[in-house]
């Protein structure tokens, strides 16, 4: 008995991985089926008989599929169970993924990835939560580190291996094999992911009163401007390091933010239980210095690099921080601030591209950097003052954690 008592607590203070590396797997497919069509436009353009401009927009489509059914959805399906409502919007993937692989009608394929973005809406809003659900509460910030690693994954690493799958196997077999992922997924999802009740009618918030929770507002507003931040800039690289000089040394660039983000997602796991405060401050100011740095020496290959890198670092940090932050403040609504924050994502996606846009069009690529730090000060001194509710300190969390 003893011996029995001693593994349950060992195995309450071990995260629970091959559960959470599922989560992270979604996340992985999530990311990938979202941009797969970006590296396979003279493809997919060609089989379809469209522009490439066209198939530019079956990543826009499945942007505002999240963007207008991620709340929605998630607060229809608050009463549901958890494990049944994760595995459907995995199933979902296998469908749309099968039909846009099969399509010969561009309707009909922008239909598919319109609910492609519907079923990723659902899923990012459920992975933060299930995840926290999974750990005692002060695991909860490393289990939500691993189970979002498939998102940044996916854009350092696989979306590069998508379009090279996709060259050569061709983009239809490229789909197949996502679908074929997803399916395998359900199974493991179904072995190693815990079920958990959904939220009882009388304890369900609505949107509106979640929305008014202290702390999840400051976290959203933070996060919009930091997602923001980084959408103007990231959209729009490759003129900025033409204009700096390093036009043919884009993919070199790329690497180094990608794996810079990797550090900078090691580091959020291994210190966001007991440093979310501090780790978003920092995440924060240095991605103003970075963005400092590279407005103000854009004509040093070392300088661009150096700002590359701490900006890779700073936004590798961000996903987790801010979904942590957001599930902290809205306790048992989180999937609903969830929602919240894929919907607050995907607009500052849309108007890092729109903004940016502007700025490149009227000013130039010089002042992209520079338009960063406009949005960066504001959301440090928010992150500083919303040191009750948002962003507390450990001290403050474990008060409310005991209360």
């Amino acid at each position: 008995m003893h011996e029995r008592t001693q593994h349950q607590a060992g195995s309450r203070t071990r995260l629970p991985l091959s559960g959470l590396l599922a989560l992270a797997t979604a996340g992985f497919i999530t990311v990938l089926t979202e941009a797969m069509p970006a590296g396979l436009l003279p493809q997919i353009g060609a089989s379809l008989a469209v522009s490439p401009a066209l198939v530019g927009q079956l990543v826009t489509v499945y942007a505002i599929g999240s963007l207008v059914a991620a709340i929605p959805l998630v607060a229809f399906t608050r009463g549901w169970r958890r494990r049944p409502l994760l595995m459907m919007a995995i199933g979902g993937f296998v469908v749309v993924n099968t039909l846009t692989a099969l399509s010969n009608s561009y309707p009909l394929t922008l239909v598919a990835r319109f609910f492609a973005g519907v079923f990723a809406g659902l899923l990012w809003a459920l992975v933060a939560g299930h995840a926290a659900r999974m750990v005692p509460p002060s695991m909860q910030g490393r289990a939500i580190a691993v189970a979002m690693l498939g998102g940044p994954l996916a854009l350092s690493l696989g979306i590069p291996a998508g379009a090279l799958l996709g060259a050569t196997v061709g983009w239809r077999p490229a789909f197949l094999i996502m679908s074929a992922l997803s399916v395998a997924l359900l199974g493991w999802v179904r072995w190693k992911v815990p079920d958990f009740p959904g939220q009882a009618a009388e304890r369900q918030q609505s949107v509106r009163r979640v929305f008014l929770l202290p702390g999840v507002r400051p976290v959203l507003a933070v996060m919009l401007a930091f997602v923001l931040a980084h959408n103007i800039l990231y959209t729009y690289i490759a003129p900025f390091l033409t204009h700096a000089g390093m036009g043919a040394r884009i993919d070199l660039v790329l690497l180094v933010f990608g794996a810079a983000s990797l550090v900078g997602i090691w580091i959020t796991g291994v210190l966001i239980d007991r440093w979310l405060r501090e780790l978003v401050l920092a995440s924060t100011a240095a991605f103003g210095l970075a963005a400092l740095l590279l407005g103000a020496a854009a004509g040093s290959p070392a300088a661009i690099y150096l700002g590359v890198g701490v900006w890779g670092v700073a936004f590798g940090c961000a996903p987790t921080l801010f979904q942590t932050a957001s599930a902290q403040a809205a306790g048992d609504s989180a999937d609903v601030a969830q929602s919240m924050v894929v919907t607050a994502w995907n607009v500052a996606i849309a108007g890092g591209g729109l903004i940016g846009g502007v700025l490149l069009q009227n000013r130039g690529a010089g002042v992209l950097p520079w338009s960063l730090v406009v949005l960066l000060v504001p959301a440090l001194v928010l992150a500083w003052r919303a040191c009750a509710h948002g962003f507390p300190g450990a001290r403050a969390v474990a008060g409310a954690t005991a209360r």
